[in-house]
């Protein structure tokens, strides 16, 4: 902000900030009329540039006397740097000499041959040619050689030799090293003195190195053209700076000396502080420039707000963003505190370009009754289209419920309550005789002595609840303090109610249609007024829009209740007893809808066991009661011993019957396929036989915890034909877990199937190794919040039937072996201690392997299993098809399957690629 100080007071000084704000000038002076966005400084005449420039190199101008200052000040530093440099590198030098001089001393004492040298006969003769070359070596100026005395061997001038050493010795014949800046022999120098001990640290001689001050001042002299010339380089990029500073000083300022500036300062300051209308100034990046003192007034301007972006002065919204944006406005109504100002806000142009706005405010308070009326109806028609749009956002009756509290508060009221009839939470009809429940509160404190969330309750007719309940209206209490009524509802609740502050009410019935779903209350505190007409019919429009969401989400909850009653109806209620597999379960509906999923456990013959899971395509009742019939069709299909590939062939056929039938009815959509995967598992050989349709492959975690998704060739879905099924089969060790699962499990929008897939073998991994604890971890690992799809998943460990549980004997084609076949039948049942099973099994044994070797082909083969029930099988090579006959009295034969269905609680055939088995099961005692 620009600030004028002289008469503007004392306010306008201790704020002012003179025109360091970047671009003041720019948008204060060398503003153009409005609508005027062209550049003028190209129209100017030529005499007056060349007279502006004048004026400003003559210094008479306030960018010519900038420009003087900092060149004279530049040049100065420049100087200053220039001697400081010099003063650095001799004194550099200096030092340098110091440490060469001490280390050439060092070193020429330290050297092989010194000290030995001193004890020669002619020292000067061994030590002045050593000492001249080390000095041509080192580049010092003389290197001394001396007794203790200080009587000299070396010297670069040889008649010195023999002479008294210049110098200090003392501290070097303690033993110390002297460094010293003294006028030798040869002129001022600097010279170190170091002494030459010998191996008992006696000191037996001096070394004395050295270089002359001309030496150390050519050095700097040498390095001073160089300075010299740096800094005339520097002088001349700082004067060019200074030069482009004082242009753009000069065309910012126009040429105008210090009195105009002055001048117009005041002026301009005068009249800022004097007009009763706000000016505001932005810059082209949002900074808020200049604001007078109604400005500040008006907008309550913090005192250091020149500078600082307008959305950051704490202003309204709208009147920050109309600030900040610059667009044209013209008497734009703004509600700032108290005040109702009228903004009028123009942008502003310089050399042709947008370079900010300027806005003036006025302040029209005497609108603010109306402009108020108009906000509150603005309010409120907001309020209604925010409850068009947020309540009902889900098909859940108390969630909706919640978002018609939460939507009231603290817009409307300071609390509200939802209580609804139980009927209606579960989806049922409401009935009047029945009890409300409260069902959703929200308030601006959680500590209202109001009845908490899931209590029954039931109002007295007096209370204005029961009363809006029976007339079918709103009803209003304006003063809870001198409501009777509404008081005998709980006397005690009541008080503590109006202590608490609460002092009035409205209570709407939640109408959808002829239907009474329950009542909504709104409750006042903090505002003073109760509550009037205007929003008696606010609050009626408002629970008439929720009424019907709370209406349609009670619906789906009756349909999707009787959707998933049906679909658990269709799936198994428990598990079969079987041996086999140890097996564990989850089945978790969608939470959109109902879905087709299903899986099954069914035992088959010779302690077998079939595993399958399917998924119809398609939500809703049809495709629940489309699994129903595909289970049943499984079970149907599965008595027949079928291997899976020709179980699954059947299954398309059926699924592709059911479509063609939809689709000719015309009034619903075919179910256009379904998946499913069939297992088989025989724990005597420990093999699995799988076959799938278009379904996921299972899962196999081997009892080491490795896991691995077998290769099953996937089939097409069921429905689609054309294509034959294949199975897989997979020799499963005991413990092993054989995990199926649909396709909820493992893809969703954020994964694919492939991801899925490697999430499942990640919680696999990490899941225990009973059944129930694979199914938890994996659930918990891999479950959604909001399920999209069903889930199911089928988790089953592997058993053994050892050799002690199975006997099994080859029979020749004679009938004298039935015999022999009964013979070891008995001792075997002996062995097991099944001897109360002998009789029975020894007869049905002997019918069937007589009837193998009558009928059927060699080989034949007799098995006997001891699982739940006593399990014996005949096999033989014959593809024939035995049929139980009612033999006449007349008849000598055709009995013997009679009596193996009269004696065996089961019995069956089962085919195999190469022959058939008989099998007949009989429980244990």
């Amino acid at each position: 902000m620009v600030r004028l100080l002289g008469r503007s007071g004392a306010r306008s000084a201790r704020r002012s900030s003179g025109l360091s704000a970047p671009g003041a000038p720019d948008r204060v002076f060398g503003m153009p009329e409005r609508g005027t966005p062209p550049d003028t400084h190209d129209e100017e005449p030529r005499k007056g540039r060349l007279s502006r420039l004048r004026s400003a190199v003559g210094g008479r101008s306030v960018a010519g006397q900038v420009f003087l200052l900092q060149v004279v000040i530049v040049l100065l530093l420049v100087v200053a740097a220039v001697v400081a440099l010099v003063l650095q590198v001799r004194y550099d030098t200096t030092q340098e000499a110091r440490h060469r001089s001490v280390a050439v001393a060092e070193a020429f004492a330290n050297a092989p041959g010194t000290r030995e040298a001193l004890d020669s006969p002619d020292p000067s003769a061994v030590l002045q040619p050593r000492a001249e070359a080390a000095r041509e070596a080192t580049d010092v100026d003389f290197i001394v050689v001396m007794n203790t005395d200080g009587v000299r061997y070396t010297h670069p001038k040889p008649d010195r030799i023999g002479k008294t050493f210049v110098g200090n010795i003392e501290p070097a014949l303690a033993g110390g090293v002297v460094v010293e800046e003294i006028t030798g022999t040869i002129g001022p120098l600097v010279q170190a003195v170091v002494p030459i001990k010998d191996p008992d640290g006696k000191v037996v001689g001096l070394v004395s190195a050295g270089v002359t001050k001309a030496t150390v001042g050519g050095t700097a002299d040498r390095q001073l053209p160089l300075l010299l010339t740096a800094a005339a380089v520097a002088l001349a990029l700082s004067t060019a700076g200074t030069a482009l500073v004082s242009k753009r000083l000069l065309r910012q300022t126009h040429g105008l000396g210090p009195h105009e500036m002055t001048r117009m300062y005041e002026h301009h300051d005068a009249v800022l502080h004097a007009v009763r209308e706000g000016v505001i100034i932005v810059g082209g990046e949002g900074k808020l420039l200049l604001a007078n003192d109604e400005a500040h007034r008006l907008l309550d301007l913090p005192e250091d707000a020149e500078g600082r972006p307008v959305l950051d002065l704490g202003l309204a919204s709208d009147t920050a963003e109309l600030l900040d944006s610059g667009r044209m406005a013209t008497d734009e109504v703004h509600l700032v505190a108290d005040r109702l100002l009228a903004v009028n806000q123009r942008p502003t142009y310089l050399r042709g370009r947008p370079s900010g706005s300027v806005a003036t405010l006025r302040d029209s308070t005497e609108l603010r009754a109306l402009s108020g009326r108009a906000e509150e109806a603005r309010e409120r028609l907001n309020m209604l289209y925010d409850a068009g749009v947020g309540i009902g956002t889900s098909l859940d009756v108390t969630r909706t419920a919640e978002e018609l509290a939460e939507m009231a508060v603290p817009r409307f009221a300071d609390f509200a309550t939802v209580d609804l009839f139980d009927a209606v939470l579960g989806g049922g009809q409401p009935e009047a005789v029945t009890l409300l429940r409260r069902t959703a509160f929200s308030g601006i404190r959680k500590d209202a002595p109001l009845y908490p969330v899931g209590e029954q309750i039931r109002f007295v007719d007096s209370s204005p609840q029961a009363r809006a309940l029976s007339d079918g209206h709103a009803v209003v209490e304006p003063r809870l303090q001198t409501a009777p009524g509404w008081r005998a509802q709980d006397l005690e609740r009541s008080a503590q109610v109006v202590e608490f502050g609460i002092h009035s009410l409205i209570a709407v019935p939640l109408r959808a249609g002829a239907l009474v779903l329950g009542v909504v209350s709104f409750w006042r505190s903090q505002k003073g007024e109760p509550f009037d007409s205007d929003e008696v019919a606010l609050a009626e429009e408002l629970v008439a829009r929720a009424a019907v969401s709370i209406d349609n989400a009670r619906r789906y909850t009756r349909e999707h209740s009787m959707a998933v009653t049906l679909q658990r109806s269709l799936l198994p209620r428990s598990l079969p007893e079987q041996n086999a597999l140890d097996i564990a379960y989850r089945y978790l509906p969608a939470q959109a809808g109902v879905g087709g999923d299903w899986f099954d456990v069914l035992p088959l013959s010779g302690a077998r066991v079939a595993l399958v899971v399917g998924d119809v395509v398609g939500h809703g009742l049809y495709a629940a009661a489309t699994m129903g019939r595909l289970r049943t069709a499984v079970h149907n299909f599965s008595a027949l011993d079928l291997p899976p590939d020709e179980l699954l062939a059947l299954l398309d056929e059926l699924v592709a019957r059911i479509d063609q039938d939809e689709a000719q009815e015309g009034d619903s959509a075919p179910v256009t396929g379904a998946t499913c995967l069939y297992a088989v598992y025989d724990p005597v050989s420990r093999r699995c036989t799988v076959a799938r349709a278009g379904h996921p492959p299972p899962a196999l975690v081997r009892p080491d915890g490795t896991v691995e998704f077998p290769d099953v060739p996937a089939g097409p879905p069921l429905g689609l034909g054309g294509l034959p099924f294949e199975s897989a089969e997979l020799e499963l060790a005991e413990d092993s877990r054989l995990v199926l699962y649909t396709d909820g499990l493992v893809e969703d929008r954020e994964h694919d199937i492939d991801e899925g897939l490697e999430l499942l073998r990640a919680a696999l991994t990490r899941a225990g190794h009973s059944p129930e604890e694979t199914c938890q971890a994996v659930l918990e690992d891999r479950l959604p919040v909001r399920p999209s799809d069903d889930i199911a998943l089928l988790v089953a460990r592997t058993r053994a039937l050892g050799p002690a549980q199975v006997a099994e004997w080859q029979v020749p084609s004679d009938p004298a072996a039935v015999a022999q076949v009964r013979s070891a039948v008995t001792r075997t049942l002996e062995e097991w201690g099944l001897e109360d099973l002998s009789f029975t099994t020894e007869l049905m044994l002997s019918e069937l392997v007589t009837n193998a070797i009558r009928y059927g082909g060699d080989p034949i083969r007799v098995r006997m299993l001891r699982d739940r029930t006593l399990i014996c099988e005949v096999f033989d090579s014959s593809s024939t098809s035995p049929h139980l006959r009612y033999a006449a009295m007349t008849d000598e034969g055709g009995r013997g399957l009679f009596l193996v269905a009269q004696l065996a609680e089961r019995w069956g055939t089962r085919y195999l690629p190469a022959g058939k088995v008989i099998w007949a099961e009989q429980p244990l005692p």
